[in-house]
């Protein structure tokens, strides 16, 4: 560690993000030890309320109850060290119990939430003749997992088994109800939730040979960007990333609230961040999993959260809201910023400014993070301003460094380069031997370092600026970052929102032509604003296309570039 005036030139030896930290935290002893007991220390009065789940709240006594609950059900029904059992549950409180009752016995989780064919892979994967889903599943699905995977029952979760159903808001009602099916799921041998727990009441000795370091939370990636992977990560991982952040949250005189609608928990962000993190902070965690995502502005009303994991698709949907009256105080907020993808500057200043507008004062933040880092990588820095690609700077314990692409050779500051990472938090691998090989690579200074795949760079500071995934060049120019590229279309006048995606070029392989989607204001045609785009481009950055939408379309909370690049493709090949 290093707090010197004096810069070595290599930003993993210097460290510069110290200087921003209070002497207390830059040697802070991250714990190795189950998710459990972080959660035990973290919280060490049993009647203070740990979740809330429409209309019910339940504290610590009783979440730790419902936890050994599962655990001994889990052993009853066969589960046993290194078993890996396959869950496709969204955030209700059955998905906490399943985690910490699988980690008292040794054993993982494997979460997905995508097509049916993609649930078979993982439960292939798996080689579990079990598997947790919810009720809604329909027989035509069931059918298929126990054609095409060693499935032989499922346990059915009811979304409202510990929910007061007076408790669900009448905007959620109805869109819940529509979730079942004419013919759900009916296998003979499936259990309901209430079944399963019976299994184990005469249980006693259920705490297995558990080990920080041995695999607990497994979760594909969200595919936005490639294919999807499985990340596997331990419980030291996941008490890595919910520790460091964690030491940020002082002890509040009032418990302070988390929301959490809508994101799925086979996201590692929700589950590491969203869910384990607020709750090592002793916040109330409301979970709200069937919140739909055009009335998220009622659920915001409704719960006035103190704290909001917030994405650019969730801020545009407050922002475009015509509920949210005027007037209406959004003081209760205390702190609000951007994950899951990088906002362009302008977006950044109007996010500040709508919150501002509605007396809440906080300074808009910028997250960033990727499941194989164990989700969250930095802290918000509000002293440097957010533009550019700036998200702040690493965590206490997390060593960032730039490096020459496709090499182990660390750039100075302000060199460009792939954003990788050392530190608490990085996974186990991938269950592929040869695609962790390429990610997690030991270098020379005997340390094993997460390639992250992002690029960017660090300030002499140590504040780092996140430029885009990969290197996608131009044929006979340079490298298209479409978050800086972003960043200068929507400063001209007419344009409401713009958003590129790269195009392999047909003609020269291994480049990329750039499309960009564009939103203009009321009123405006393309010819208004293409010459001032192009001025505000540097020549290789310039459109090969613009294509007009009226709004962005998302997949898995991100803006659907994949999509949209398959469909440009797909005409190119027609």
């Amino acid at each position: 560690m290093s707090n010197n005036c004096v810069l070595t030139g290599k930003p993993s030896i210097d460290r510069p993000w110290l200087n921003f930290y209070p002497e207390v935290f830059r040697d802070l002893t991250v714990p190795v030890c189950s998710v459990t007991e972080f959660l035990k220390n973290q919280n060490t009065d049993w009647n203070r309320p740990a979740i809330e789940y429409y209309g019910r709240q339940y504290n610590w006594h009783e979440f730790w109850g419902y936890v050994d609950a599962t655990a001994k059900a889990l052993k009853a029904i066969g589960v046993k060290k290194g078993d890996r059992i396959p869950v496709f549950l969204q955030a209700v409180p059955e998905h906490l119990f399943l985690l910490l009752g699988a980690e008292k016995l040794g054993a993982a989780m494997i979460c997905r939430d995508d097509t049916t064919d993609e649930l078979c892979f993982a439960i292939r994967k798996s080689e579990s003749s079990l598997v947790f889903a919810p009720d809604y599943i329909s027989k035509e699905e069931e059918d298929q997992f126990l054609a095409e995977t060693p499935m032989k029952r499922m346990v059915l979760v009811s979304p409202y088994t510990y929910a007061d159903r007076a408790g669900i808001p009448d905007y959620e009602q109805g869109p819940l109800e529509a979730r079942y099916p004419e013919h759900p799921a009916c296998n003979p041998d499936n259990l309901t939730w209430e079944e399963f727990i019976a299994l184990g009441r005469d249980v006693e000795d259920f705490e297995g040979d558990f080990t920080p370091e041995a695999p607990l939370f497994c979760a594909y990636t969200s595919g936005s960007t490639g294919i999807s992977k499985l990340v596997i990560h331990s419980a030291a991982n996941i008490v890595g990333i919910a520790f460091q952040m964690a030491v940020f949250v002082p002890p509040a005189p009032i418990q302070l609230t988390w929301w959490l609608p809508l994101l799925t928990p086979a996201l590692v962000a929700a589950t590491v961040s969203m869910m384990v993190f607020p709750l090592s902070t002793g916040q109330r965690l409301i979970l709200d999993p069937f919140c739909d995502v055009n009335d998220l502005d009622l659920g915001f009303m409704r719960y006035q959260p103190n704290m909001w994991a917030l994405i650019p698709m969730f801020c545009d949907i407050l922002m475009k809201s015509k509920r949210i009256p005027a007037d209406y105080d959004m003081s209760h907020l205390l702190a609000a910023g951007a994950g899951a993808e990088p906002y362009n500057n302008r977006k950044n200043r109007e996010v500040e400014q709508f919150f501002h507008d509605h007396n809440c004062m906080i300074t808009f933040s910028a997250g960033y993070g990727i499941s194989e880092a164990g989700s969250n990588i930095i802290i918000p820095c509000p002293s440097v301003p957010l533009r550019d690609g700036c998200v702040g700077i690493p965590m206490p314990q997390t060593v960032i460094g730039i490096f020459k692409n496709g090499s182990q050779e660390e750039m100075g500051y302000n060199e460009v380069g792939e954003i990788c990472k050392f530190g608490p938090g990085n996974m186990m691998g991938y269950q592929n031997a040869e695609m962790t090989a390429e990610t997690l690579q030991l270098h020379p200074d005997g340390k094993l370092w997460l390639h992250t795949g992002d690029y960017g760079y660090l300030s002499e500071q140590g504040v780092l600026y996140v430029l885009g995934r990969g290197l996608t060049k131009r044929f006979n120019g340079g490298n298209l970052y479409i978050m800086n590229m972003e960043s200068k279309v929507v400063e001209v006048p007419g344009v409401k929102d713009g958003f590129f995606c790269l195009v392999p070029d047909q003609e020269h392989e291994g480049y990329f032509l750039p499309y960009l989607y564009l939103i203009l204001d009321e009123g405006k045609a393309l010819e208004d604003v293409k010459d001032q785009i192009d001025a505000a481009l540097e020549p290789y950055e310039r459109p090969y296309e613009i294509r007009l939408i009226k709004e962005r379309k998302y997949f898995h909370f991100k803006t659907n570039r994949k999509e949209l690049v398959a469909g440009i493709l797909e005409e190119l090949n027609q």
